[in-house]
């Protein structure tokens, strides 16, 4: 071979060697630590190239929740539902642009316009994970969706970590995760009742008194959190029964969801239920606002304080509902919370 081949071939060697070494080395080089991985509600992954900036929110409850982050301006986009609900009011004090109505709303629980989502330009899309055909138009087109499915506490602290995550905001949402563990950790302290002694709790849902909340619920842990039983030992979610049974189950109390159409004096005054414990002593309770006792949101040791303070007056006699609650709005939301209480 001569000396020229020779060069040649060493000289390719060379290169070819060096270019393998190249590859090698851009394919071990670890992702960029602004790249945001996290795992959503339907078991999708999804990886943005940094902290989302422009984010349309369909669901009024994650809403809350970015709120709570302090990314507020990074939402670009909201359920037409806050603008239709009672809590328009809280949110219009929260946002300038909700006030406003500036803030574009290009869908809800059952209804999506994917034009006016694709023409806003969003890095992420916060929907419910059951919204199937909206999810699937949304990536269509190259946009990233979160997808959410809410069935337990531990469901809304998974979707505050992850929105912290998401959003750049994780040192707050460890914050906040940390705040509703230790409000909950120290009621359960305060209350120790024996399984004998606890109080038989009937939820009524704003459908009508027959429709209740089974084991598979929110609602059944925030009993349980309250130290009290569910009267419906049903393991569904959502439970319609008849008369019989609630007679049956002879409930100590009935808790409403707030209702602007029934109060607690509707439902004593009702003839087919006068001999129920919580008819004759008249231990029917409504729950205050749904802004302040949003069940699928950090709000919800609210509502677990509310209901012990109503099953066990004396353990939770030195439990003032108001400082409560003036407490909680400035802790998850703020400065803005001091705005709510007023």
């Amino acid at each position: 071979m001569s000396i020229t081949k020779t060069i040649c071939y060493c000289l390719l060697f060379s290169y070819t060697t060096a270019f393998i070494s190249c590859r090698q080395s851009v394919s071990n080089t670890p992702k960029s630590s602004s790249t945001v991985n996290v795992t959503d509600f339907r078991g999708v992954e999804i990886t943005l190239p940094k902290p989302a900036k422009r984010i349309i929110c369909l669901i009024e409850s994650a809403l809350s929740g970015i709120y709570m982050l302090q990314a507020e301006n990074q939402i670009i986009g909201i359920s037409s539902g806050v603008y239709n609900k009672s809590t328009f009011a809280q949110y219009a004090v929260l946002d300038e642009r909700i006030k406003n109505k500036t803030l574009p709303a290009p869908g809800n629980w059952d209804f999506v316009n994917i034009e006016s989502i694709v023409a806003l330009q969003p890095d992420l899309v916060i929907i419910w994970a059951s919204q199937t055909e909206s999810i699937e138009s949304i990536e269509k087109h190259g946009i990233p969706v979160y997808g959410v499915l809410l069935k337990s506490v531990n469901d809304i602290y998974k979707e505050i970590h992850d929105f912290g995550i998401m959003t750049g905001k994780s040192q707050r949402a460890d914050s906040l995760i940390s705040y509703s563990r230790n409000e909950i950790s120290q009621l359960r302290s305060t209350i120790k009742i024996a399984e004998i002694e606890k109080k038989n709790i009937y939820f009524m849902w704003t459908q009508g008194l027959l429709e209740t909340a089974g084991t598979t619920s929110t609602v059944n842990e925030l009993i349980e959190f309250a130290g009290a039983k569910n009267s419906c030992r049903t393991s569904k979610e959502h439970v319609v029964i008849n008369k019989e049974r609630l007679l049956d189950w002879n409930p100590d109390i009935i808790v409403m969801w707030y209702d602007p159409l029934k109060s607690p004096d509707d439902i004593v005054k009702l003839s087919e239920i006068q001999h129920i414990k919580a008819i004759k002593y008249k231990q029917v309770y409504e729950l205050p606002s749904v802004f302040l006792c949003d069940l699928w949101t950090l709000k919800f040791p609210y509502a677990i304080k509310q209901l012990a303070k109503w099953c066990y007056p004396t353990s939770t006699e030195g439990l003032n509902m108001d400082t409560e609650k003036q407490k909680m709005l400035v802790k998850l939301y703020g400065e803005k919370g001091e705005k709510l209480i007023k």
